[in-house]
């Protein structure tokens, strides 16, 4: 049979998912006839039984009567009684013999939604564990959202909180998506495609994350075949043909390697492996490859007794067939970051086709299948003590996650960053492995050992080599990070970190920290308003302020002056208002007494990109709605015109300290003769009086006879800038210098 060419160009980006619709929608009872279940619950009975005791097994039966109890009457578009959805989940987890109260919550998962049961008769029945599970499980009302993506973003976060708790309810959770999604052909198209959009790109990377592989790809299989029919369809047809092609070189592989074991004296189980629909469809549309050019469909399972004898299988297959360079990963000795273990190698084998082989323990393939739900089924196995730690660390960066997040839609997508880690291993300098998601920085790094660390890093060593923050990791890196104890996050760190543990802490901090500023700075404008009218703000009573608040949305001081500070709120208004009532909009006028600026760090205060003063300008400051105070020179001419117009604009007047810390942008351009040089010389030049260039540019003009360059220079101040100014006029092929301000100073 000739080989089936097809070629899959890479799709758009899949839109946000949509929240979950259940495929189990009620359908009125007359429109479906009666099914009977008995054979099913039987089933279940007689799989529970092997592994539970008599009084748990009679707690699963009197939920799954309960639970029929409540869903009588109701049917799924399939036509099916609805209770069969629970006791098809509770299977499921019957599989991986989870205990009773997992077993229970997992028929009665829908009793709170669409029976309304309460969640106090749930525990008075089954017990607090198990209502506690099945809340987990159950959505939020949507009606207390905004939006349908607000609801998803808020259930999802709810649900990924609640099994940071108890993970059984992400396996309670996963179970019912792997039925929903075997039975979504009874659903519309449109809810089809939404299902199997959040699918790909929540549940199935959480089964990924726990370990959970069979049912990652199985998962990832329903959803190809739900949001692509035709393509999946197509590409099915051609493995099938495939299979025909290659079943003599897969059989005289297997053949060779069943009989190389026992040469080597070694015991195992050997099996033959197909590449999954969905991972082909992947690597074709990635790589623009067609069919055709898709090599490593088929792959080898080699399952040995032990760790020594996986790597004696490793020699003998190397032995056997010739590897190809760079293909062996060894995730033995550095274990994935969901607890998976196994050698991988791709061998040449006849008629030059390439051949995945897998080499495991019997333990640990129990894991690959199995994640963490087989710690119900093998709960003295060593192996699983590692990979629950490793599931414990990933739970509770989730709430730590969720502390510096508290919006539920950005909590929600930083969720979805640490769900596709292409991992890269780094160590510290102490030996410890640190598993990132490829691309991670060495900010990445420093988050991921402490969030301290990652908040006053200021440098870092890659391999005993001073090297840039932003830095890429590489498998192998030996990572060492340098602190000091005032250092703070940059947010241009959010330009390049990758992890969503780091982005989350950085905007965490950084918001922290405006606020804080915020607040400071409007609790003086407002004292500085106060003392206008003749009073001071720590004279304020009690009495005033509950007025105040009582009529602003019932804010505390510190929000009012975080507003101010912000420019939301005028302070004359807020200390009329304070004083004496008097109605919004009142306007008073420029208030004395300066307000100093100590720090260009400050996020209160911004430095204008229009004039970019520094210290030793004459400046003034502007508030800025939802931005803060904007710091202005005098004679700035975007000012001219807003001081002419009036208006609402809250003016203040601000001071340089005398000991404002540093270091400020400024421009500079420098006209000299074009000159082997020049340039060297110049910079020389500004680097003896310790500025730092941050960028240069340069131009010819005078048909090449003569260079601007224009640099960017960090300085302290005015006189700092004077220095350097002075020290470029005496170099002999300058011609002329002027400090620039404005935008066009900076073209980056």
């Amino acid at each position: 049979m000739a080989a089936v060419s097809l070629t899959i160009e890479p799709s758009r980006p899949l839109p946000a998912a949509l929240p979950e619709e259940d495929a189990a929608s009620l359908i009125p009872l007359d429109m479906h006839p009666p099914i009977d279940l008995a054979e099913d619950y039987e089933h279940f009975i007689a799989q529970i039984t092997r592994y539970l005791k008599a009084e748990e097994v009679a707690q699963v039966k009197a939920a799954y009567q309960f639970a029929e109890a409540a869903h009588r009457g109701q049917y799924r578009a399939s036509g099916e009684p609805y209770v069969s959805h629970p006791l098809a989940v509770a299977e499921t987890l019957a599989h991986w013999r989870l205990d009773a109260q997992a077993l229970a919550a997992a028929l009665l998962h829908d009793v709170m939604e669409d029976a309304r049961i309460a969640k106090e008769e749930l525990a008075q029945r089954f017990g607090r564990v198990t209502a506690e599970l099945v809340d987990g499980v159950s959505k939020l009302d949507r009606i207390e959202h905004q939006s349908i993506a607000e609801a998803q973003a808020e259930n999802l976060r709810k649900m990924l909180l609640a099994m940071a708790q108890d993970v059984r309810v992400i396996l309670i959770k996963l179970a019912d998506r792997l039925h929903n999604m075997r039975t979504i052909d009874a659903m519309r198209p449109e809810k089809r495609r939404r299902i199997a959009r959040e699918t790909l790109e929540i549940y199935a990377p959480i089964a990924n994350r726990l370990g959970l592989n069979s049912l990652y790809r199985e998962l990832q299989d329903l959803a190809f075949r739900a949001l692509y029919p035709l393509r999946y369809r197509v590409l099915a047809r051609a493995v099938r043909a495939a299979r025909g092609n290659r079943r003599e070189g897969m059989s005289k592989v297997l053949d060779a390697i069943k009989q190389r074991l026992p040469e080597w004296r070694i015991e195992g189980e050997v099996v033959g492996r197909e590449k999954h629909l969905y991972g082909i469809y992947c690597k074709m549309r990635e790589k623009r490859l067609s069919f055709a050019q898709v090599l490593d469909i088929y792959g080898v399972r080699i399952i040995v007794e032990d760790v020594p004898a996986c790597y004696l299988a490793l020699g003998a297959m190397h032995g056997l067939f010739k590897p190809v360079p760079g293909k062996f990963k060894d995730y033995i000795a550095l274990p994935k970051a969901n607890g998976y273990q196994s050698l991988h190698t791709t061998l040449i084998g006849p008629f030059g086709m390439p051949i995945e082989v897998q080499i495991r323990t019997r333990a640990m393939h129990h894991v690959a299948e199995s994640g963490v739900a087989a710690h119900w089924l093998y709960k003295e196995d060593a192996t699983l003590s590692e990979l629950h730690k490793t599931t414990h660390r990933w739970l509770q960066s989730l709430l730590d996650l969720q502390r510096a997040t508290p919006d539920s839609t950005e909590f929600l997508e930083q969720v979805k960053l640490d769900l596709f880690p292409g991992e890269v291993f780094v160590f510290t300098p102490a030996g410890h492995i640190i598993s990132l998601r490829r691309g991670a920085t060495a900010v990445d790094f420093a988050y991921a050992v402490h969030t301290d660390i990652g908040n006053r890093c200021i440098a870092c060593k890659i391999n005993n080599e001073h090297m840039p923050l932003r830095t890429e990791l590489k498998n192998g890196d030996q990572v060492e990070i340098i602190t000091a104890p005032n250092a703070a996050p940059n947010p241009n760190w959010l330009s390049f970190v990758k992890t969503g543990k780091a982005r989350a802490q950085i905007r965490h901090f950084l918001k922290t920290r405006q606020e804080e500023s915020s607040a400071a700075l409007g609790e003086q404008l407002l004292a500085k308003a106060l003392a206008s009218l003749g009073h001071r703000l720590e004279e304020l009573g009690t009495a005033a302020w509950n007025r105040f608040l009582a009529t602003f949305s019932g804010k505390t001081p510190r929000e009012v002056f975080t507003e101010i500070g912000l420019g939301k709120r005028l302070p004359q208004v807020v200390a009329r208002r304070l004083l004496d009532g008097a109605a919004p909009g009142a306007q008073a006028p420029l208030v004395g007494g300066a307000i100093r600026i100590k720090s260009s760090q400050d996020l209160a205060m911004q430095l204008a990109r229009c004039c970019r003063p520094i210290p030793g300008d004459a400046i003034v400051g502007v508030t800025v709605p939802g931005q803060g105070l904007s710091i202005h020179t005098l004679d700035c001419p975007n000012l001219k015109g807003a001081r002419a117009q009036g208006g609402n604009r809250q003016w203040v007047d601000v001071e340089w300290d005398a000991e404002t810390v540093g270091p400020f942008d400024v421009a500079i351009r420098v006209v000299a003769e074009n000159r082997p040089g020049v340039l060297a010389r110049i910079a020389h030049a500004i680097a003896m009086h310790d500025s730092n260039i941050i960028d240069v540019h340069m131009d010819t003009a005078d048909g090449g006879t003569t260079t601007a360059l224009h640099f960017t220079l960090q300085v302290t101040g005015r006189l700092h800038l004077a220095r350097i100014l002075k020290n470029l006029r005496r170099l002999p092929n300058v011609m002329r210098i002027a400090r620039v301000k404005g935008e066009r100073a900076h073209p980056r």
